[in-house]
This record gives C-alpha cells, sequence and structure tokens, in this order.
C-alpha cells in the first residue's frame, strides 16, 4: 500500500505528540476566497487569533503533491502568490497527490486531513450546502457528507449565505449532524447574525461546547460524523441579512446570464459580492474567520483540559 504523501509543520507536530490544542484551518480562502496580498493578511491574522488563544494553527493545503498539515511562512507565501491552483474537495484530493499537482483544500477536504493526523477541531468562514436551484442542478456540496463521516467539529459563522440555507438544514438533520447555534436561538447566515431560522442547538460558550462534543463521542462510540458550530459574525461587522439578501440576488442573476457553474460558482459569487458591496463583504469576511478561529481555539483548549 502506498502511504499518503503528509507533511507537519514542526511547531504541528510537536503539539500533537504532546497533547497540546491544535485548530485545523483552510486553505481555499487563500486560493480561491480572497486575492495577493490579502490572502496571505487574512491567513496571518487568523493564525495569530488561535495562536494568541492558546492552540497552535495547522493550516492545511496541497503542495507539489504533499499534504502540508501547518504551513512554513515561505509556503503561506508561495500558496498565497499562485495562480491555477485546484480546488480540492475529498473527489479530488487524492488525484492532486498523485499527480504532485497544488490546490487549496475546501471544508471536506480539511476535514479529512484534519481526522488523519489527529486534528479535532476545525475553523472555517463558512460551510458549503444546498446551492440554490438544487432541485434541478442538483449542485450540493460535499461538505455536507463529510460533515456526516468524519469526526471534526467545524466551527463556521454557518452555510455561505449564497446557498440555501432550509434546504442545508434539513440536508443536515437527514445526515445526522448536530447543529449548534452559539449564544442565539437563531441560525446565522454568514455575512449576517441572523438567518430568520431557528437554529437546530444552542450552547453558549466553548466549555458547553467542548462538553457535548465529549459526550458525544462517548455515546456514538466513535463511529460518528461531524460537529457544525455555528457561529454569528460579530455584531460590529455585521451586514443585515435582508440588506444582504438584496446583493446575493444580484450576484446570483450575474451568474446564471454568464452560464457559471459547478465548483466555480461558491468563489465567483463571492469574488462579486465584495464588488457589490463596495469592499464591504471582505471586511465581514475577515472579521467572522477571525472569529471562528479565537472560538475554535476556545474549544481546542477546553477539549485538550478533558
Amino acid at each position: 500500500m502506498t502511504k499518503p504523501p503528509i507533511r507537519f509543520d514542526p511547531a504541528v507536530r510537536t503539539a500533537l505528540d504532546t497533547g497540546a490544542p491544535v485548530v485545523a484551518l483552510e486553505s481555499t480562502i487563500i486560493t480561491h476566497g480572497m486575492p495577493w496580498p490579502d490572502n496571505l493578511a487574512m491567513l496571518e491574522r487568523v493564525e495569530t487569533a488561535v495562536r494568541d488563544h492558546g492552540a497552535t494553527p495547522a493550516t492545511i493545503a496541497v503542495i507539489d503533491g504533499t499534504i502540508r498539515i501547518g504551513l512554513s511562512a515561505t509556503d503561506a507565501e508561495t500558496l498565497a502568490k499562485a495562480s491555477g491552483t485546484l480546488k480540492l474537495s475529498r473527489a479530488d484530493l487524492a488525484f492532486a497527490c498523485a499527480e504532485g499537482l497544488t490546490g487549496g483544500t475546501t471544508v471536506a477536504a480539511t476535514m479529512m486531513a484534519a481526522h488523519g493526523a489527529g486534528i479535532a477541531v476545525f475553523a472555517t468562514g463558512g460551510i458549503g450546502g444546498v446551492h440554490q436551484g438544487a432541485e434541478t442542478s442538483f449542485d450540493i456540496s460535499a461538505d455536507l457528507d463529510e460533515l456526516a463521516r468524519t469526526p471534526v467539529t467545524v466551527v463556521s459563522a454557518g452555510a455561505k449565505a449564497i446557498l440555501d440555507i432550509p434546504k442545508t438544514l434539513e440536508a443536515l438533520e437527514t445526515r445526522g449532524v448536530p447543529v449548534i447555534a452559539v449564544g442565539q436561538d437563531e441560525m446565522p447566515a454568514f455575512w449576517s447574525r441572523g438567518s430568520g431560522l431557528d437554529a437546530p442547538l444552542r450552547l453558549d460558550d466553548a466549555d458547553a461546547i467542548a462538553r457535548f462534543v465529549a459526550m458525544r463521542t462517548e455515546l456514538a462510540d466513535y463511529r460518528h460524523g461531524g460537529i457544525l458550530v455555528a457561529n454569528p459574525v460579530p455584531a460590529d461587522a455585521e451586514i443585515p441579512h435582508a440588506e444582504m439578501a438584496v446583493f446575493i440576488a444580484q450576484a446570483q442573476a450575474e451568474a446564471a446570464e454568464q452560464g457559471i457553474s459547478g465548483k466555480q460558482v461558491t468563489p465567483w459569487l463571492l469574488a462579486r459580492i465584495v464588488e457589490i458591496t463596495g469592499g464591504r463583504s471582505l471586511l465581514t469576511n475577515i472579521a467572522l474567520v477571525e472569529s471562528n478561529a479565537r472560538l475554535g481555539a476556545e474549544i481546542a483548549v477546553a477539549l485538550a483540559r478533558r
């Protein structure tokens, strides 16, 4: 059998070997979410937020066919400047490794790599889900099935608001994935603190979330999937749901007119919404990812204490 090519950053390896808290971070936000140099600055801020709250950041990516669990400063800059990188999910992670390619890992691929590396907590911006019009396009993110199968706690600001959030919640419920809103009864909607939808579950702090994660692990005897923690964007950074809906509708109409489809839909929409909002959505995106990184670190610390 061929072992997958994996390289650990020394700090991440040391933390894992000593049982110290580690938080996984995805890399499509670097390769497909923001332009240079905003993407590198974002990564540095998010990794700093994890460290400042007591955990070691492990940004996951594939570089020249090797899965990197934690990036050096040189690797991070190279990835941030690269063009034509792949957007890697479960279906093509092994392909990139076999062919010696470079790519950013989505939520699904990051969960796979994090679990394989022994990392239990992963902080991201927003998960993928059921796309608008999925009843005819069948466009549903692999993130949902990954949450159903891979035991990693994913801290996000909910599903990306460009998606069909009610259908995404239904799909998660069908797959047995717990969805926890933090500190409120309403499901957040990425750029907005509220979505108008009730959250399936509510917990108010990292200790309570860690207690739930530990109990679920015991009850499921380790044969369980992940947990989605929906952390509302900080109030001073949000764009209200009603206002955001107008921007999203405009971007989606333009995407349909231009025939944007498949893996290109999400990055195209996110980039177009940055343009439509005059950069406001980018600032909100940065704020929510930093907030999720802080909460992810707090959860990882609380789990390590257990």
